[in-house]
């Protein structure tokens, strides 16, 4: 247990003259304060009798409020270089519903009820039209809580186990035929049309947003028709990709060559600027650094997600496509167009998929009605066939009559 004392504090005589000083089980020297000598001879007591029973925890860290912990989580996970996008939502989950409800609770008095009452108060909560967000939310609020167990805050091992959620309808994912994707494509280059290529980098090479904004001119390979991903463009500086399955040298279709090759003879060099008079440039402009991306705005820059979500949008109402249609459903129609032409195995659409696990690609992405599509069978015909016989005669029947039968 190493060695437990109470002794006065450097602050002896003011503030908190005690301090509980022990070695925790990992070998730490602990030295906590209080302004009392008896609650520092309270809390030693108590840290003998949790040593002695294997059940120490860190008693310090459970006074430590909400918030804290939501901060320092969300601190550390941005300085450990974690995907951009989730952290952002993990800390927009955190400021707009599990701080306003309960950041300024002491950590260790949180039981498995105020779990219970935070997803009642997510569905009672104004803005929140959807199961599907409280469902999101209550993940991070779980992400917390392990996080705070790791911080050594004495918590309920059910606080979070075992949690009605509400029922949540599964993500429709809408099926595109070649002719809207075509709409699709056809619409973006009256909206926007440096943007058209993304459509087809999704829809012929199962690019994510992300990739396909992130992709450089030096990636393609033009001769032997293949593409290498390796990052993607969040906030519209490079990042890492979703997953280790995400980075591969990919094989592609000549038609998305093609298309690759039109778009940099239409778009491979910025638009000027307006030079005010006297041939001078406007004041405060900066040129845009040449980082190779195949697709970037009219003056050379990255392409912000605001700017094509709202092209987007009003692509699919000219296409005359659903308003939920995703830029992932695009991807949803590579894998699916992959599976359905016959010419490549279960394991080559997985891998051209870029996806983690074989379930993924086919309880996911391989939509069942465009899957068969096109597909005769005949296993049953030659498995029942004419040499086949199907019932037995009239006499057998009469041979094992049912009386006779045990």
């Amino acid at each position: 247990m190493g060695d437990q004392s109470l002794s006065p504090s450097a602050e002896h005589g003011r503030g908190r003259r005690w301090q509980a000083r022990y070695t925790d089980p990992t070998g730490r020297r602990r030295s906590p304060g209080f302004t009392a000598y008896e609650d520092a001879r309270t809390y030693l007591e108590q840290v003998n009798e949790a040593i002695r029973s294997n059940t120490w925890s860190h008693l310090d860290a459970g006074n430590r409020n909400v918030e804290y912990f939501a901060t320092q989580m969300i601190d550390r996970k941005r300085r450990r270089n974690k995907r951009v996008n989730t952290v952002d939502t993990y800390d927009s989950h955190l400021r707009n519903h599990v701080l306003p409800f309960i950041g300024n609770r002491v950590s260790r008095t949180l039981r498995r009820r105020d779990s219970t009452a935070f997803v009642d108060y997510l569905l009672e909560k104004p803005g929140i039209d959807s199961p599907h967000t409280v469902i999101q939310v209550f993940k991070t609020w779980r992400i917390l809580i392990g996080y705070m167990l790791d911080e050594d805050v004495p918590l309920p091992s059910n606080i979070v186990s075992r949690i009605e959620l509400p029922d949540c309808d599964p993500r429709v994912t809408i099926a595109l035929t070649q002719e809207q994707v075509a709409a699709l494509a056809t619409a973006m280059r009256h909206v926007e049309p440096r943007y058209e290529i993304l459509v087809w980098l999704a829809a012929c090479a199962g690019l994510r947003t992300g990739e396909a904004l992130g992709l450089k001119t030096s990636k393609v390979n033009w001769s032997a028709n293949l593409l290498q991903i390796s990052e993607q463009r969040q906030r519209g500086r490079a990042a890492p990709l979703k997953t280790k399955a995400s980075y591969a040298t990919l094989p592609v279709d000549r038609f998305l060559i093609e298309r690759l090759t039109d778009h940099l003879a239409r778009f491979g060099h910025p638009a000027t600027r307006a030079r005010a008079a006297g041939g001078q440039l406007s004041a405060g402009h900066c040129s845009a650094p040449d980082e190779g991306l195949l697709t970037t705005n009219r003056f050379g820059r990255p392409v912000q997600r605001t700017d094509l979500n709202r092209k987007w949008h009003i692509a699919l109402q000219l296409a005359d496509l659903p308003p939920g249609t995703r830029f992932h459903d695009l991807k949803h129609f590579y894998t699916t167009r992959l599976g359905a032409c016959g010419q490549h195995d279960p394991k080559t659409v997985q891998a051209l998929s870029r996806h983690g696990e074989f379930s993924q690609t086919w309880q996911t992405y391989a939509h069942p009605p465009m899957a068969v599509e096109g597909v005769t069978v005949s296993t049953f015909s030659s498995a029942f066939g004419p040499s086949t016989p199907l019932a037995p005669s009239a006499r057998s029947f009469e041979t094992y009559s049912p009386c006779a039968w045990p």
